[in-house]
């Protein structure tokens, strides 16, 4: 799988790009602050409807706009499709597949398959449990629309039952019939958190499950004189749901137990106002020999670790029968030459490899492939990424851009959600 076009038009810093990819490594240079980063955000967006960067769609959208659209041509084994993004500032999201509607951003999913390598990985192991979550999340979601359906759901039914618990105290110390309504409305949200719940822990369970050999012969790989790796799901609802290795997660098992254990704790919830137990409390352990990693492991180990997740995730695919697209957003600059050099070996067969830096010499010795230099420009006052000719290559010695990093705003930690909505009008010509 390769994406031969990208078109963005007002994707953050990009008023508008065309770029003809190729298969092979595509490397792309560029100044911090130029916007090369937000051409490989794009790219996972349409993979995973999420960014890796920012919780909600508002900022990637161009502050002199009110959409954004992005597009791309995808090859794989000798078929292509043209899948089309319209992200909106305000307001839900549309999509086409080769020009054609689709009913939601979801039947998207599954015709773009990436794995992102970025800086921000080291969250993975250093990081909350929301970022543990956003990974297993991003894999179930690229092996189709359902998982994301149910995700999708699941929030909206723990946003109304959070919403409920934050008045039920009030209406319990009332009494009389505002008590009585509270349980029986209560009794709907638990049974609906429940199920949805059950689908989204039971996905989540199964893919860490089938990556959990490639993650750990990924680390050894790297990381050949450390203690073995593995990865362990831990949910707040108890650990009996996770089933033996080599088995399936039952959902239903999964409902039943979340449902016995929020009869258990509605008096705290209602106490705290706070959803206390479902698949958004839950976490990840990174496990090196028997400690957690969190908190234990070394930046060195946490690097390695990393990787191995990032690096399990291509071999997951492949096994599923697919090559994914390999994107690496800056790396090489945050490894020791040790990990450098492994990576790039790793990477050196994949079908399609984007790899973005600051400078050329960032990419490791023996690395070709198709050439790409980013700038930035101001027209009219206003500063906005363009492909720069060969002859205006960004010097890599200037000072760095002026104001605020038109990539956008740091990263942050919140659960992002999956935009949805039925579609009407195609995006139109992408040469207009």
């Amino acid at each position: 799988m390769f994406v031969r076009e990208l078109h963005l038009r007002d994707f953050r810093s990009w008023p508008r790009v065309d770029v003809e990819l190729a298969s092979g490594p595509v490397i792309i240079t560029g100044r911090n602050g130029f916007g090369k980063t937000n051409l490989v955000e794009a790219l996972f967006y349409l993979a995973t409807l999420r960014s890796h960067r920012v919780s909600t769609d508002a900022p990637l959208v161009r502050s002199s706009a009110t959409s954004a659209l992005v597009t791309a041509t995808v090859e794989n084994a000798g078929r292509e499709l043209t899948a089309s993004l319209q992200i909106n500032a305000e307001g839900s999201n549309k999509a086409w597949l080769n020009t054609a509607p689709q009913r939601r951003p979801r039947d998207l999913l599954g015709v773009l398959r990436a794995v992102l390598f970025a800086p921000e990985d080291l969250l993975l192991v250093r990081g909350d449990p929301g970022d543990r979550r956003r990974f297993v999340d991003e894999l179930v979601a690229q092996r189709g629309p359902r998982f994301a359906a149910a995700r999708s759901d699941y929030d909206k039914v723990l946003r109304q039952r959070s919403a409920l618990l934050k008045t039920a105290g009030a209406a319990m110390r009332r009494g009389g019939s505002d008590a009585d309504s509270v349980i029986s409305t209560l009794d709907v949200w638990d049974a609906q958190l429940a199920a949805l719940g059950g689908q989204v822990t039971a996905a989540r369970i199964d893919v860490l499950g089938d990556l959990e050999p490639h993650f750990a012969g990924s680390y050894a790989a790297i990381a050949p004189h450390s203690r073995p790796a593995t990865l362990r799901y831990r949910p707040s609802v108890g650990d009996e749901i996770v089933p033996a290795a080599g088995e399936s997660a039952d959902p239903e098992a999964i409902e039943a137990a979340l449902l016995t254990r929020l009869g258990e704790i509605r008096g705290k919830e209602i106490e705290r106002g706070l959803s206390l137990v479902g698949p958004h409390r839950d976490d990840v352990d990174l496990v090196l020999g028997t400690d957690v990693a969190k908190g234990f492991a070394s930046h060195g180990e946490s690097w390695s670790l990393a990787l191995a997740l990032r690096l399990g995730s291509v071999e997951l695919a492949r096994a599923e029968g697919v090559e994914p697209v390999i994107m690496l957003d800056d790396v090489f600059a945050e490894l020791d030459a040790t990990r450098r050099r492994k990576l790039a070996e790793f990477t050196a067969g994949a079908e399609q490899l984007i790899i973005t830096a600051a400078v050329a010499e960032d990419v490791p010795e023996g690395v070709g492939g198709r050439r790409i230099a980013v700038n930035m420009i101001e027209e009219d006052g206003v500063r906005h990424s363009v492909v720069a000719p060969a002859a205006e290559t960004p010097d890599p010695d200037g000072p760095d851009p002026e104001g605020p990093d038109p990539d956008g705003p740091e990263r942050d930690v919140a659960e992002p959600e999956v935009s949805e909505t039925a579609v009407s009008d195609p995006p139109g010509r992408l040469t207009s």
